[in-house]
C-alpha cells in the first residue's frame, strides 16, 4: 500500500516538473517574437511555420501536465515533440553536454503517456469511476 502511494507521489512530481519545463520552453519560443525561433527552424531545414505550432504544443502540453488533465495525451504529444527535437535540432550532438536533458524530457513524457498520474489531478476528478480503484489501492 505504501509502495503504491509512493509511486503516485513520484508520478505527481515528474508530471508537474515536466509540465513546468515544457511550459517555460514553449513561452521562451515567443520571447522577443517568434521570428527568431522560426529562423532557427528554417536554419535546420524545418518549415518556419512549425515553430509556433511546437511552441503552442509545449505550452498546452505543459499546462495539461501541471493540471493533470489528459495527462496521457499530453505525454504522447510531448514525446513526439522530443523525438522531433532529437532527430533534427539535436542530431549529431553528443549525449553529455548535448542531448542528455532532451532524452530526460523524452523519457518523462513517455512515462506519463504510459502511466498517467492521478495524485492531485483533474483526470482523477473527471474520470472518477475509471481511476477510483487505482487511487483506492493507495
Amino acid at each position: 500500500m505504501l509502495l503504491k502511494r509512493n509511486v503516485e507521489l513520484g508520478l505527481f512530481i515528474v508530471r508537474v516538473l515536466t509540465g513546468v519545463i515544457f511550459l517555460l520552453h514553449g513561452f521562451s519560443k515567443f520571447q522577443g517574437g517568434i521570428g527568431g525561433t522560426m529562423g532557427f527552424f528554417q536554419s535546420i531545414g524545418l518549415p518556419g511555420a512549425l515553430a509556433p505550432v511546437v511552441a503552442i504544443i509545449e505550452i498546452l502540453g505543459g499546462l495539461l501536465l501541471i493540471l493533470g488533465l489528459l495527462t496521457r495525451i499530453a505525454g504522447v504529444a510531448l514525446t513526439v515533440i522530443m523525438v522531433g527535437v532529437l532527430l533534427t535540432a539535436k542530431a549529431g550532438q553528443p549525449f553529455m553536454m548535448g542531448t542528455e536533458f532532451d532524452y530526460l524530457l523524452l523519457f518523462t513524457s513517455l512515462q506519463l503517456a504510459f502511466t498517467g498520474s492521478l495524485l492531485l489531478s483533474v483526470d482523477s476528478l473527471l474520470f472518477k469511476n475509471k481511476y477510483n480503484s487505482r487511487l483506492a489501492e493507495n
